[in-house]
């Protein structure tokens, strides 16, 4: 079954507001659709209001010139979009690959969420666990951090934490575009001296003295800005160092700074990986959209950790588009998300992160065509094209490839729709 939420389609023009809060799908229709039926998104409650039309149509006095007609106000024509196209890739890829549904909201700066989408078991309500797709909202909080006076993005981390000496040459900077030196996910994902980071058990702070400290690690580092190397133990570390800096917890922070302003109830972190599942690159089923299935922890994964609903996500995107605005405050500076969105291992040491890609902070960076990305292990894929303004988000709850393949197939009809809108 899918259920389609579509604003400004070309069948139900609706004019929206620019808002984070009114554009969140959970203030949308939840009812089920036919396959290819629209469902009529309520009316924004704060849309401008229509303008008094009353015509002046006195008669003048014969001694003075009669007054003009006054045309009636209008309203400018609201953006109309189709995504007819969208539907059957969709459904055929989840058919033949036997998934049990999938999720697409596609956002527009000026107009919010302007399409969502669901199939199978997926609705604006399911929580899904997004695995590195955490990594631009962790990122997103260190530069917060940076806004705030409170971190020198540049500075050694040893100028915040104590333990920081132990590597005294790595900045937060390096650690959130995985360039710190230290070794990442690749080649073994469970490297012995940083397990930790898979451990609901502990707390942020030992876990990053414990990475930052060990000698075990001492043949295999290389020195920061020198080589890119994705995702691990480095991520841990800068949730951590964020901690020292602010005095606060990173639950703290997350609430503060993200779900309170961009009102994303459903955004939290955890540390899943030795909870429930294999440990391994496969989505764990048994979480089935409950963050119960999940113990309390003061150790959260910072590179994979994240579980959140599609609409809620799409706020976030939001966010990126408009400023760093959501309707609560302000999350982040401009020149805050210009730093996360520049390829950075292509300034700082003229590197790549596959061919063809760069990396920012939490954004991988497509060379060719300037699109940013921040896809998960599970199969979530976000996207945004900055120049024109729009992005998207798809999840499924699979495994990398999968999701990587089929937002392959979305790219360019959704791009051809935003912009034909």
């Amino acid at each position: 079954m899918r259920i389609r939420h579509v604003l400004g389609s070309s069948i139900v023009v609706g004019l929206l507001a620019a808002s984070c809060a009114s554009s969140d799908g959970g203030d949308a229709s939840d009812s089920t659709a036919a396959p290819g039926v629209s469902e009529a998104v309520p009316t924004v409650d704060d849309a401008e209001p229509p303008q008094d039309t009353a015509a002046a149509d006195s008669v003048a006095s014969p001694a003075t010139d009669p007054e003009p007609t006054v045309p009636p106000a209008t309203e400018p024509d609201a953006a109309t979009y189709d995504f007819s196209a969208i539907d059957p890739i969709v459904s055929d890829f989840v058919e033949e690959r036997g998934l049990n549904g999938a999720g697409l909201v596609v956002v527009d700066a000026e107009n919010g969420i302007v399409d969502e989408e669901y199939w199978g078991e997926f609705g604006p309500d399911r929580i899904s666990l997004i695995a590195s797709s955490s990594k631009m909202i962790t990122a997103g909080i260190l530069m917060r951090l940076a806004d705030d006076g409170l971190l020198d993005m540049d500075a050694p981390v040893s100028a915040v934490a104590e333990w920081g000496a132990g590597n005294p040459d790595i900045t937060p900077a390096q650690l959130v575009s995985n360039s710190s030196g230290l070794v990442g996910l690749l080649p073994d994902p469970t490297y012995g001296p940083y397990i930790c980071q898979y451990l609901a058990a502990g707390t942020l702070q030992e876990c990053a003295a414990s990475i930052f400290t060990t000698p075990d690690d001492d043949a295999d580092v290389v020195a920061p800005d020198t080589e890119f190397r994705y995702g691990g133990a480095q991520w841990q570390v800068a949730g951590a160092v964020a901690e020292a800096a602010s005095g606060r917890s990173w639950a703290e922070m997350v609430d503060e700074f993200v779900v309170q302003p961009c009102g994303v109830d459903s955004l939290a972190y955890n540390n899943h990986f030795a909870q429930i599942g294999t440990g391994g690159f496969d989505y764990p089923v048994e979480f089935d959209s409950d963050p119960a299935t999940l113990e309390a922890t003061d150790n959260p994964n910072l590179e994979g950790g994240v579980y959140i609903t599609p609409p809620d996500y799409a706020q976030l995107l939001l966010m990126h588009l408009r400023g760093g605005e959501c309707e609560g405050g302000t999350v982040l500076s401009q020149q805050a998300l210009d730093t996360m969105h520049a390829d950075r291992v292509a300034a700082a040491y003229d590197g790549s992160a596959r061919e063809g890609t760069g990396y920012g902070m939490g954004w991988w960076v497509d060379r060719a065509t300037g699109r940013i990305s921040d896809a998960g292990a599970y199969g979530s894929v976000p996207w945004l094209d900055l120049d024109e303004g729009y992005g998207a988000y798809l999840v499924i709850e699979a495994d990398s490839g999968t999701g990587n393949e089929l937002a392959a197939l979305l790219y360019d009809p959704v791009a051809a729709a935003v912009q034909a809108g």
